[in-house]
């Protein structure tokens, strides 16, 4: 089945705090940039800009440097066009 609609970003939500040194991105091909934006848990708003990197081997993404979440944090991985 095809969806009917599909986000042209990644959403991470966090139950535990946590250190992110990579994330793993399921759809960008290997080389695509992608960047990382804080955004408010409620609201989906974007906020700041916190890293960036390059989608590798297996759709692996090796940020440029480690994010820190606590408990209840998100934040949007929004690959390049």
């Amino acid at each position: 089945m095809r969806p009917l609609y599909r986000d042209p970003w990644f959403t991470f939500r966090f139950v535990d705090g946590r250190i992110i040194d990579r994330i793993h991105l399921d759809g960008p091909a290997s080389g695509t940039s992608v960047k990382i934006f804080a955004i408010d848990p409620d609201t989906n708003e974007r906020r700041e800009l916190l890293a960036t990197g390059i989608v590798g081997a297996d759709g692996w993404v090796e940020l440029s440097q480690a994010i820190i979440v606590r408990a209840g944090d998100a934040f949007l991985a929004v690959p390049d066009q």
